[in-house]
Order: structure tokens, then C-alpha cells, then sequence
């Protein structure tokens, strides 16, 4: 399995960006985590094989997750980027079913991240 996010770079507030995650394998759900500097991962976007998505209430209604299934690869799109959105984003994909519902967003797998650095 191999997850190789890409589109990360350096934005203005305000500005926007589209992350990529080339995948390879069959996942039920796939879903985008950050990291700020000093703190511990957190949840982003997630979305399900049938194109549900759930998103973290930070980025509600800024962020957006989708899907190309023909080329298996999800994207986030982030606009309205703030400051504090200034961390590494992280793909992850879950071949567990369950763990793409509720509260239990645990990867099975993780791409090596990608730096967003907002200013």
C-alpha cells in the first residue's frame, strides 16, 4: 500500500489549496489528518466509498473533501486558509469498515505528509 499526498506549499491568508493522495489498494473510507507543530494529530476530513464525508468543525464549511474513483485518489481542497491551519497534512486510508463511522477515525495506513505553512 502505498499513500504519496502532494500540493502542499506556502499560501497567503485567505488563500487556498488542493491537496492530492495518490493511492493504491481498496479502502472503505480515506481521510486527511493534520499535525501542528507541538501537538498531536488531528482529524480533518474523512470520506466514505459511497462519497459521505465528515469534516473536523474547524474546517466546516472552508475545507472540502472528495474523490476521484476512477484514479483512486482523494483530494482537500482548503480555502479560506487561516494561520492556524499551518501544519503537516497526512492521507490515511482504513480497509476497517467500522473504523470509518463515528468517532474512530485510526488509519490503517499512513502517507509520509505533506507541509502547508500558512502566513
Amino acid at each position: 500500500v502505498q499513500l504519496v499526498e502532494s500540493g502542499g506549499g506556502s499560501v497567503q491568508a485567505g488563500g487556498s489549496l488542493r491537496l492530492s493522495c495518490a493511492a493504491s489498494g481498496n479502502f472503505n473510507c480515506m481521510s486527511w489528518f493534520r499535525q501542528l507543530p507541538g501537538k498531536e494529530r488531528e482529524r480533518v476530513a474523512r470520506i466514505r466509498k459511497d462519497g459521505s464525508t465528515n469534516y473536523a468543525d474547524s474546517v466546516k464549511g472552508r475545507f472540502t473533501i472528495s474523490k476521484d474513483n476512477a484514479k483512486n485518489t482523494p483530494y482537500l481542497q482548503m480555502d479560506s486558509l487561516k494561520p492556524e491551519d499551518t501544519a503537516m497534512y497526512y492521507c490515511a486510508a482504513n480497509i476497517l469498515l467500522f473504523r470509518c463511522y463515528g468517532d474512530s477515525w485510526l488509519p490503517s495506513y499512513w502517507g509520509q505528509g505533506t507541509q502547508v505553512t500558512v502566513s
